[in-house]
């Protein structure tokens, strides 16, 4: 058995990773970039290894460094998690050829299954169902253009190397096709290392169906069921769950037959998931779920196989990776109940999604669900990683019974200041299609207006923040929080003064008055400080104060000044000086949290003031260039 493992990854994975090692005895070492010094992971590790600067090319994706973190510490195995370099065959090469065990599938399986078309091709032989596309050779954009119309509109690019919704565009128009196909190959570069693609047939009412796979060193493969990943935004996963809402017996044993086809085609062992579309325009069937591709290491989402089988696949890989058999067979593995996971962001919905990185000062943790987190109170989210923060999992005997467990947890968890993505995820659990299992993997697209709107606060929030607001009137230490008095209201006791039970609040540029019914208000409201609460309603947090809020210090921007709405990295520019652009026209490329975000001119006029050029690195805030509005 591993005796200690050295966990390369960061984040919410890394600290899940070594909650599993550390019940099983194994001693743990972390690794981490400048940016991670303080990070929870390196809190939670027995030992914790520098490996390099900030960005993850300078550290967490160079494997030479974790090799030499893993020696120098004596740790005998290495666990990737996921990203990173977890789907790196050379780099699980280099681990065995070092005399260390990789937790992970053989080198071999990983290449068999790292590139998509060659892994179409195998799937082909094995008799597996794969969707229509183009997987040749020739990369060139004439002939990519004239496979696009010979498979017919929509068409999906995807990048042959590429992984969780990375170097993926769908494209409606002809006309759309040369400057998807550019984005996707220069994010897949950027990513991966490799800008080939291949063609998909975009298939109209989609459903993102993926199988658990499991493997060992004997010869045994098993499945631990489907999950359904349908709720995404622009290819990536939002919420997931375990079972499949529709999917009965016979599709089940069908598609988790094909998955383990699939595995054993590669001699699969560990932890893997085999990804499949579903048209789901006449129901889940079998004969219309298609293979997409598998990812060759522990996925995101494992959670909710976790919750509905009782199966922890982290000590399933570390025994596995120690030369143990699957602990359990087939028929031993069933499915209890149904798990519902959310995945919490850094970043703001009403502002496109865009990265929220910054302090985080306080986290309230839900009294009930399962969360795996990725900071704690007095953390801060970096702006070089993924802004993924946390996961809420909910599991219990029926779908609606997680829908609704989950809800309460996300209206219960507080992480502040940063704006997270909560309401969204909230009103994404909402959704009537969602409650009625009636999805696909455009139900977002078709909603967000509605999901990303802003709401004030309702009578309820603003009563309960007033129930609880106690600054003016009583010692914030001495609160007896089961007094009677204070319960029904009337804890305004001043010396020679009437009781007071009406507040004043503020919210924003906002005032409120209200009388401060009861204790228990009618939303969940946490205090960050004796002059600060927030109060959640639909996953909402609102924030209030007892005192005027002063101005945020930010400046006004002119209605052309083109602000880069975070830190990052200017990766192209489309335009110049004096150049006359339209309403909508892209301006330039801004990379952060390792996804591109593309500036546009607000209105027809001329670009003026340019201050970057590409490879320029800018803070939150800063003018790019300004476009003077078109002269009437």
């Amino acid at each position: 058995m591993i005796k200690k493992l050295l966990i390369a990854n960061r984040g919410e994975i890394a600290c899940r990773i070594m909650r599993t090692a550390r019940a099983m005895g194994i001693a743990t070492v972390a690794v981490y970039s400048d940016a991670d010094a303080k990070a929870l992971h390196v809190r939670s590790a027995d030992e914790a290894v520098h490996i390099g600067p900030s960005p993850a090319a300078e550290s967490y994706l160079v494997g030479e460094k974790i090799i030499a973190a893993a020696k120098s510490t004596g740790a005998d195995a290495i666990h990737p998690g996921y990203g990173f370099l977890s789907e790196n065959a050379g780099f699980a090469r280099d681990v065995i050829d070092a005399g260390l065990i990789w937790v992970g599938p053989k080198p071999e399986s990983i290449e068999a299954m790292g590139l998509k078309d060659a892994a179409k091709a195998r799937m082909i032989a094995a008799g597996v169902p794969v969707t229509p596309g183009y997987l040749g050779e020739d990369q060139s954009l004439e002939r990519l253009s004239k496979e696009a119309d010979m498979i017919g509109y929509p068409v999906l690019i995807k990048a042959v190397a590429g992984g969780g919704g990375k170097g993926m565009r769908k494209v409606d128009d002809p006309k759309d096709f040369a400057s998807s196909l550019e984005s996707c190959q220069r994010e897949a570069r950027a990513s991966f290392g490799n800008d080939e693609v291949l063609l998909e047939k975009w298939i109209t009412s989609p459903r993102h169906i993926e199988v658990q796979v499991f493997g060992d060193s004997h010869g045994n493969v098993v499945h631990l069921f489907e999950r359904d990943c349908s709720l995404q935004r622009r290819h990536q996963k939002v919420i997931e769950e375990a079972p499949a809402p529709g999917m009965d017996e016979e599709t089940r044993e069908a598609i988790c037959a094909a998955a383990v086809r699939a595995a054993k085609a590669v001699d699969y062992e560990g932890a893997g998931t085999i990804e499949f579309i579903a048209d789901a325009s006449e129901g889940l069937r079998a004969d219309r779920i298609f293979f997409m591709e598998m990812n060759t290491r522990l996925q995101v989402e494992h959670p909710v196989t976790e919750e509905i089988t009782g199966v922890d696949l982290v000590e399933w890989q570390l025994r596995v990776a120690s030369g143990e058999s699957i602990p359990l067979k087939q028929e031993e593995l069933s499915i209890n109940g149904w798990a519902i996971e959310a995945r919490l962001y850094a970043e703001d919905p009403a502002k496109g999604f865009l990265p929220s990185p910054g302090p985080v000062d306080e986290v309230f943790d839900p009294p009930e669900g399962r969360l795996e987190w990725s900071v704690e109170s007095g953390d801060s989210v970096t702006a070089f990683y993924d802004p993924m923060i946390a996961k809420a999992i909910f599991h219990d005997d029926s779908r609606e019974l997680a829908r609704q467990g989950l809800l309460r947890t996300l209206n219960n968890l507080v992480v502040f200041p940063i704006t997270t993505n909560k309401a969204f995820l909230y009103e994404c659990l909402d959704l009537k299609e969602f409650v009625a299992g009636d999805l696909d993997t455009g139900l977002i697209a078709r909603h967000e207006e509605t999901l990303v709107a802003s709401h004030p606060p309702s009578r309820d929030v603003v009563v309960s923040a007033a129930s609880r607001f106690r600054h003016d009137w009583l010692d914030w230490s001495g609160i007896d929080w089961n007094d009677r008095a204070f319960r029904e209201g009337t804890f305004g006791f001043r010396l020679n003064a009437s009781p007071k039970s009406s507040v004043t609040l503020y919210s924003g540029a906002e005032t409120y008055s209200a009388k401060a019914e009861t204790f228990a208000g009618k939303a969940p409201a946490d205090h960050l400080n004796p002059d600060t609460i927030v109060v959640t309603e639909r996953g909402r947090g609102h924030l209030f104060t007892s005192q005027p809020q002063r101005g945020t210090g930010h400046h006004h921007a002119h209605d052309g000044d083109i602000i880069a709405p975070m830190p990052g990295k200017v990766i192209t520019v489309d335009v110049a000086d004096g150049d006359t652009v339209t309403a909508g026209q892209r301006l330039m490329v801004l990379e952060a949290m390792k996804m591109e975000h593309a500036l546009t001119a607000p209105f027809d006029g001329t670009v003026s003031g340019l201050a970057v050029s590409a490879g320029s690195q800018v803070q939150v805030d800063a003018v790019l260039a300004i476009v003077e509005p078109k002269e009437e």
